[in-house]
């Protein structure tokens, strides 16, 4: 099972749960012509000499890739297909895929226009030549060549025909380990880019942690070779070219997705538990994006089909049930919940660029930037789970308000009545779940949002005074090597209670206390509205026992 609270908290309606790395986007680049001096190096190298360096010459390697690859793909019979703007070329592509199983190489090449880093030269003086890079970034075409590999199935390379001719390589983990799976023998049903049974959740779990140990970085850097200069660069540069001038990309990983699927038992337990954790945290959670598409079928009460026994891979038609998608930004990572299938609830962590993980990006990095997005799951569970959990411990309301000491500072204690107070713990509450946590400054720009005022009401000066409030009482911790916070579990919990207990249990009964609830009920009133008034019935007639009833 999932070492995450979350995950623990609803053990008994789980078969199991797995961790798989998904998407991954890994940069090819030639290192040499990333400067301006190195270029030149370069192209002296592969022509002899600075004489045809000039942007005319750079446009028509272009130009010959663009016919070596047409006449390739018409002497091949693979489709060469140009996109338009918006299109899912992926998508496009995976519905495409050959049926025979012995199938490797290309299958289908599409062209697009993106924005490319291509070089400028200018010439000046007696021969002096400036490279540089254009500026804003021109558009140029772009060549995805969608191919079939024996170990990680549908692999895609992007590639641009300029110098010094830039690329990625866009792999599913999925892929790698449903094929890895069936060399085994573990029985599963696969929908899309998820398993939604296994014959055992343990066996799936240890195959896809094979993907973040050490040691996989060697089958990244294999099928990386295996592919870009075979099936792509060889239309531009020969093998003798790249000899030559020694051409050779090195790799970076750029984009990487990682995801815990938890497979329930009953799909309705599923959405119940789903739907009831985006109900009670969302508003704490300051979650802006919920988007639920509606279907028409219910999920089913048991499962449904025969055993896994003996079931190598079954991929199943995509039903039409609601899917609501619960996402977190975090400038250029996002966490994100959503079910897949009659009974997976998927939780996601992306990075969009994983320069922002701050774990290096360079190939031999990915099992750090692998284990850095599992922590990010981890910690948004975790984050979950006390929002979704809270409680008040003996005593402490009554420390709370108490002066407090941090370091050889003495500093005031937390008064929940006031405005302000009731602002910073907004704030604090909404950005636990960054999984980078928060500066003094971004917890100033949050509470500003909760008060609706302007700078000058709420500085970075007096966000540091309050979260020195809560580092004395044990909420927050600093980031250990940064200026940046996070909130403990049980000081998350605590401030969850506290946010919760006056503004939606104390606001709304003393709302009603003093006026008689002799009013219309409201039309829609849900079940959550029944309860307020059934307690402020119970409480006026407490009050007017106690004398204090208006």
């Amino acid at each position: 099972m999932g070492c995450d609270a979350f995950t623990g908290s609803y053990e008994e309606l789980l078969d199991g749960v797995y961790d798989c790395v998904d998407r991954i986007v890994i940069n090819a680049y030639f290192a040499l012509a990333g400067s301006g001096g190195g270029f030149r190096t370069w192209w002296r190298a592969l022509c002899g000499g600075d004489e045809t360096l000039d942007n005319a010459h750079l446009m028509r390697f272009a130009g010959h890739f663009a016919r070596r690859v047409h006449a390739y793909a018409q002497a091949h019979g693979i489709p060469l297909i140009r996109c338009g703007a918006g299109e899912r070329k992926h998508e496009e592509a995976e519905a495409c895929l050959p049926q025979d199983p012995e199938f490797q190489g290309v299958f289908r090449i599409q062209v697009s226009r993106a924005p490319a880093p291509l070089r400028d030269i200018r010439r000046f003086g007696n021969g002096g030549i400036e490279v540089g890079r254009k500026r804003p970034e021109p558009f140029a075409n772009w060549y995805s060549f969608h191919i079939v590999d024996r170990e990680w199935g549908h692999v895609t390379v992007v590639l641009c025909p300029h110098p010094p001719f830039p690329a990625r390589v866009i792999l599913n983990g999925h892929e790698w380990v449903a094929r890895r799976a069936r060399a085994e023998g573990l029985g599963f049903t696969q929908e899309g880019n998820c398993f939604t049974e296994v014959s055992s959740a343990a066996d799936f779990a240890r195959v896809a942690d094979t993907m973040k140990a050490s040691g996989f970085v060697g089958r990244l850097a294999e099928v990386c070779e295996r592919w870009v200069y075979s099936a792509c660069l060889c239309f531009v540069l020969s093998a003798e070219e790249q000899q030559r001038s020694g051409f050779r990309y090195s790799y970076s990983t750029y984009q990487g997705e990682y995801s815990r699927n938890l497979l329930f038992h009953r799909g309705r337990q599923m959405e119940e538990v789903f739907q009831g954790a985006i109900d009670r945290t969302r508003a704490l959670l300051d979650i802006d994006t919920v988007k639920t598409v509606f279907g028409y079928k219910q999920r089913p009460y048991k499962h449904r089909g025969p055993g896994m026994a003996g079931r190598s891979q079954v991929v199943v038609e995509t039903p039409v049930y609601d899917l609501t998608v619960f996402r977190v930004h975090f400038r250029r990572l996002t966490v994100k919940a959503y079910s897949k299938g009659e009974h997976v609830l998927r939780i996601e962590a992306i990075a969009h660029n994983t320069k922002d993980l701050r774990c290096g990006t360079g190939l031999d990095r990915f099992p750090q930037i692998a284990s850095a997005l599992c922590g990010m799951v981890d910690r948004f569970l975790g984050v979950l789970r006390c929002v979704d959990r809270c409680w008040l411990d003996d005593g402490t309301l009554d420390t709370l308000p108490l002066p407090s000491i941090v370091g050889a500072t003495r500093v005031g204690g937390l008064d929940i009545n006031r405005a302000r107070t009731r602002a910073v713990v907004a704030a604090v509450i909404a950005a636990s779940a960054d999984p980078r946590g928060f500066s003094v400054g971004e917890l100033a720009v949050k509470v500003r949002e909760v008060r609706r005022c302007g700078p000058a009401d709420y500085r970075p000066r007096q966000a540091s005074y309050d979260l020195k409030k809560l580092r004395a009482k044990g909420m927050l911790l600093r980031v250990e090597g940064t200026r940046r916070y996070r909130a403990t579990p049980d000081g998350l919990r605590t401030l969850v209670a506290l946010h919760v207990l006056r503004e939606r249990v104390l606001k709304p009964i003393l709302a009603g206390a003093s006026r008689s609830l002799a009013h219309q009920s409201p039309t829609n009133a849900g079940v959550i509205d029944a309860h307020y008034e059934t307690i402020q019935r119970a409480m006026e007639q407490l009050f007017r026992a106690l004398n204090i009833a208006a």
